[in-house]
Order: structure tokens, then C-alpha cells, then sequence
């Protein structure tokens, strides 16, 4: 179990020391969680009026809050506590998993396939012909990548992953459990005698940027032409359905359960809340946040806020939710 002293924490977030604490601290907790040697944080005079309550011995607190730790407790005062959380976080993360072979003996690795220095490869792995692998990439056991991929420097694939042929990941991304790559996009034409479907090919690729996260059980499907695109430091949730010929910025943020339908374009910076829908051939431009559970059926402008559904513009929604609820009540 690691453990710190509030100097050592103070010191590695560059605050200011406030108050203190003769014990070290053995971990990190929200507030009402929190228990004797534990440091939690305080970002907003919200939590704040809760720290009087809290059982934590220490906190990370903006410093625009105005309190004081009391009797044998401390605070770390940094410029923002969210921030500098996460960064603390970063110093109590256990290690990964050990991979203790480079490759091991129940991987499946094609002759023609191209490692780099360093990379790990689990059992039951499965490395197609022309893979290239680059620097430091390890996969977990039971991943598969499929013909002709190629994967950046510094990538981690956990186990239950499937990366289809012809992919293109870039350099220090993560998928998480279970993620799909490179399924077929959702195409299908009702048949000439009019008695079934008929499926359209899906003859395109997928193309991830760097510094891209996919959580457990999300899917990126390939492109019907040319490329699905995620841009780079894009973060995507668990369960999140991007389909053929997506092309999504910079730095976008999916929540859980949301999903781009076929040929949407996110500009950079975008914000999908949870079970949001976007419907086909939609642009929502840098900037943009599209609220939780919305669903978006035309084009957003740059930096809008829209919500509901058919998702609008969000203050003019929240006015007629408001004019709906005293309809009701009279």
C-alpha cells in the first residue's frame, strides 16, 4: 500500500502547506467516504460546509475557499482541487498488471507481424500477418488484431479487445475491456424482389488519433468508404456506439451509453453527455455540448448548449419545461 506524508503531497502538488498532520496518508476518498488518514478534496464552498463532518485527516482545497483545517488535520491549497486531485491519484495508482513475458507461449503472433522494443503480449493473444506493433504496446491476454494494423508507441489493449484489419491507433491510447475496432458499419438495402436485405460492404478502415481512451464495451465501426476518425485526446465512455464514417476531433468527450449514428462530424472540444443520440449525417461543431439523454436531430453551432429532444437550444428548453410544469399544475 503506498503512503504519503502531507509534505510529500504538498510538495509533489506545489501548494501551500496549511495546518498538519504527524501521521502519513494511506489513500484518497470523496468526503463523505473519507476516514482517519485519508486526504479527500475541496473544490467548491459546497464542500466546504461539509468539512466540519468529515472524518478525512487532510484535503486538497482551491484556494479561493476561505477555512480552516482544524486541530490535526491539514489542508494542501493548490490553484485548483480537482486538478490537483487528479494528479494525486496518479501517485497512489497501484501498478497495471505484469505481463512477464514479451511474448507468451499461448499468443498467436503471424511470422510476418512487427514488434517493437519493449512490447508485451498476453496469453491467448491473437497478432494477424503485417501487424506493426510499436514501442512499449501491450496487450492483455485474449486481444486480437487482425491483419495489417498498425499500433503506436506506448498503447495498452485490455483483455477481450478486437481490433479489425486495416486499423490505424495511434501512439499512447488505452482501450479498456472488451472494446471493439473495426466492425462492420450498419448498412443494409432492401433487396430487389423486395423479400429481404441486402448488406453493403463496409470496405473502409478506422483511424485513432493519439492519447485516445475507449472504455469497456464501446465500438468504433469501420468505415463503408474511406475512414471512421476518432481525433487525438479524445475520451469516449463505457458502452458508447460510434458508427461508419464518424469523424470526431480533438480532445471530445462521449459519455456512457451515447451514440453517433452514420457520418456525424464532431469539431474539437465536443461534449456528448450520457445516452445522448445523434442522428446521420450531422455536424456539431467545436465547442458544442450536447445535454444528457438529448437527442440531436440537425446541426449544433460552435459552442451551443442544446438539450432534450429534439435537442434545442438548452435555455430556451429549460423555458418550456418550465411553462409545461405550471400548465400541469394548473
Amino acid at each position: 500500500m503506498k503512503s504519503f506524508t502531507v509534505e510529500q503531497i504538498n510538495e509533489l502538488l506545489n501548494g501551500e502547506l496549511i495546518g498538519g498532520y504527524d501521521k502519513v496518508i494511506i489513500g484518497a476518498e470523496q468526503m463523505d467516504r473519507a476516514k482517519n488518514q485519508h486526504i479527500t478534496f475541496i473544490s467548491s464552498n459546497k464542500y466546504a460546509r461539509k468539512w466540519d463532518s468529515c472524518n478525512a485527516s487532510a484535503a486538497i482545497v482551491s484556494d479561493s475557499i476561505k477555512i480552516l483545517p482544524g486541530e490535526n488535520k491539514a489542508f494542501v491549497k493548490v490553484a485548483n482541487a480537482d486538478l490537483a486531485m487528479a494528479k494525486l491519484l496518479e501517485a497512489f495508482q497501484p501498478e497495471p498488471p505484469e505481463l512477464l513475458e514479451e511474448v507468451h507461449p499461448m499468443a498467436t503472433v503471424h511470422e510476418t507481424a512487427v514488434l517493437g522494443k519493449g512490447c508485451k503480449i498476453g496469453a491467448g493473444c491473437y497478432v494477424g500477418k503485417n501487424v506493426v506493433l510499436g514501442d512499449g504496446v501491450i496487450l492483455y491476454p485474449n486481444v486480437a488484431v487482425f491483419d495489417e494494423t498498425t499500433i503506436g508507441h506506448h498503447t495498452v489493449v485490455w483483455s477481450g479487445t478486437v481490433i479489425r484489419e486495416r486499423s490505424v491507433i495511434g501512439n499512447h491510447c488505452i482501450f479498456h475491456l472488451n472494446v471493439s475496432i473495426g466492425a462492420d458499419g450498419f448498412g443494409y438495402r432492401p433487396s430487389e424482389d423486395g423479400r429481404g436485405l441486402v448488406k453493403i460492404p463496409q470496405i473502409g478502415n478506422v483511424v485513432i488519433g493519439n492519447y485516445v481512451e475507449i472504455g469497456a464495451n464501446s465500438c468504433v465501426d469501420r468505415g463503408k468508404f474511406s475512414s471512421t476518425i476518432i481525433g487525438d485526446g479524445c475520451k469516449i465512455d463505457n458502452l458508447v456506439q460510434i458508427a461508419h464514417n464518424c469523424v470526431m476531433g480533438r480532445s471530445c468527450i462521449m459519455a456512457g451509453h451515447s451514440g453517433l449514428a452514420g457520418s456525424v462530424t464532431l469539431g474539437d472540444g465536443v461534449i456528448i453527455g450520457g445516452s445522448a443520440s445523434i442522428k446521420d449525417h450531422t455536424t456539431i461543431n467545436s465547442g458544442a455540448v450536447v445535454g444528457a439523454g438529448s437527442g440531436v436531430m440537425s446541426d449544433v453551432l460552435p459552442g451551443k448548449t442544446v438539450l432534450g429532444y429534439p435537442a434545442t437550444d438548452s435555455r430556451e428548453m429549460l423555458k418550456q419545461w418550465v411553462a409545461l410544469r405550471k400548465l400541469v399544475k394548473n
